[in-house]
């Protein structure tokens, strides 16, 4: 097929993507556009290197920090989002009471470059981390949340992942890269590398696998069938992506988040808590007994992956004895800065991150990063699990610990709680989501859900 032939045809295929899903039913304001184009950029390069329109590998994040013109769409974004969140005061207060430990993280992350010995350049990352959460609590705070979540998995989907499948098969030289360690080249689609591509694949799947369940579970809801179809049709682009990347660690998350969300949405789990729990222990008992029992070559070749897995374990043992402080870290952001880069670049070529993200937490943060890290993870998941009994939707929960769980797992190897990274602002959003489910936002918000769309609710803070 010819490239311009294929192009039209991606471009009006996400045009019937959008026209089979339309739900006019859902009270969703204008607003959620922006983290829908906040994800469409974080998910994908930066527009300065779209403009260049050819993939490059750098640090993530840093390209976008320092460019001016990446700099401006991303502070306006955040402007935005913050006349929106400030709009809803009310609603964003009881979340952020409801869901704590994230204030509690993002706090700390900012006291941290008070002994970095880059503070300057950890403040901006901050901000843009704090974007993050600017965004979340748009869609959360919208007047019916689970439709928000259901539009913006979709729209960022629509786009992401067919136009990353156009650009591997039609356009190699944007869609593909070259690894000179390797010596081979991998599909990067819209993103800079497979890994990335991997994860935006496997969250978009999940939740699209969500909202499969959901159409399937409730036969009443309107528009049933022509909804299902452009959610088989993005699920099956999620799994060929999957398969196209070449991630192992994204496509044993995604199994693993597949599994549990359909074992939990049974009615003989999902009434028992207890269930739950011993459904999610089970799967990391049996990773450990993998290791205990020296079944890693074994387990690492059944995924493809090497038993180092791909040269992660010799990073590791060098990155554990570079931690500046072992209790409080570098300072947020701020390890891969320096001095440090360079040693490690002379060891590692190459090297941006610890390609393990309680390690890179660790490296940035110390041991009380990790400790928040792992109270932002345990509220949720408890959260999530009681949205079982709470949520009017029996596939809400189930999602939920899905991504929760699979932001767990997916991080063994590699950096999924560094700031503008997809698996991140998924694990937050969920977080969020089971609080407002299950946590002192419900009184609030349920009200809000059980009134009659209002789509212009929040419409006069932005633009048309």
């Amino acid at each position: 097929m010819d490239p311009l032939f294929a192009l039209f045809v991606v471009i009006v295929g996400i045009g019937g993507l959008f026209f089979l899903d339309r739900e006019n039913s859902a009270g969703t304001s204008k607003a959620l556009w922006l983290p829908v184009i906040w994800l469409w950029i974080n998910g994908s390069r930066p527009i300065s290197s779209w403009l260049d329109m050819s993939p490059k590998q750098y640090s993530q994040g840093e390209l976008a920090a320092t460019n001016l013109l990446d700099q401006s769409v991303a502070g306006g974004l955040m402007l935005f989002g913050i006349i929106v969140i400030v709009r809803r005061r009310r609603d964003v207060i009881v979340l952020l009471r409801a869901s704590w430990p994230i204030v509690l993280y993002f706090s700390f992350c900012l006291v941290s470059l008070f002994w970095s010995d880059f503070p300057g350049w950890g403040f901006k990352r901050w901000l843009r981390a704090a974007g993050e959460l600017v965004m979340i609590m748009i869609v959360i705070t919208e007047a019916q949340p689970t439709a928000a979540v259901r539009r913006f998995l979709s729209r960022v989907g629509f786009v992401l992942l067919p136009t990353s499948v156009l650009l591997i098969k039609y356009y190699p030289k944007l869609g593909q890269g070259y690894d000179s360690q390797a010596g081979n080249q991998y599909n990067c689609g819209v993103t800079d590398n497979k890994n990335t591509l991997g994860a935006v694949a496997f969250l978009v799947a999940l939740g699209t696998l969500w909202q499969i369940l959901r159409l399937l579970l409730d036969r009443g809801q309107p528009n049933r069938t022509r909804r299902l179809l452009a959610q088989c049709t993005l699920l099956c682009f999620g799994i060929g992506i999957l398969f196209m990347a070449h991630s192992a660690t994204s496509g044993v998350c995604f199994a693993l988040g597949a599994g549990l969300m359909l074992a939990t949405t049974l009615p003989l789990i999902r009434r028992r808590p207890a269930a739950v729990h011993a459904l999610v222990l089970c799967v990391f008992l049996g990773g450990g007994l993998v290791e205990l029992l020296g079944g890693r070559s074994e387990a690492m070749k059944a995924i493809g992956r090497q038993p180092t897995l791909t040269g992660r374990t010799p990073i590791w043992n060098v990155l554990s004895t570079m931690a500046p402080n072992p209790i409080v870290g570098a300072g947020f952001e701020t390890f891969w800065i320096g001095p440090r880069v360079a040693y490690l670049d002379s060891l590692f070529r190459g090297i941006n991150e610890a390609h393990n993200g309680y390690l890179e937490v660790y490296l940035n943060l110390g041991w009380l990063g990790v400790g928040l890290i792992a109270l932002i993870v345990g509220q949720g998941y408890r959260r999530a699990v009681d949205a079982f009994r709470h949520g009017r939707d029996p596939t809400f929960g189930p999602m939920l610990v899905a991504y929760i769980v699979t932001a767990v797992t997916y991080s063994i190897t590699e950096a999924g709680f560094r700031m503008l990274s997809a698996p991140w602002l998924f694990l937050l959003m969920s977080v969020v989501a089971a609080g407002w489910v299950t946590g002192s936002a419900t009184a609030r918000c349920s009200r809000a859900e059980n009134s009659p769309p209002q789509p212009s609710r929040w419409a006069t803070a932005i633009p048309n």
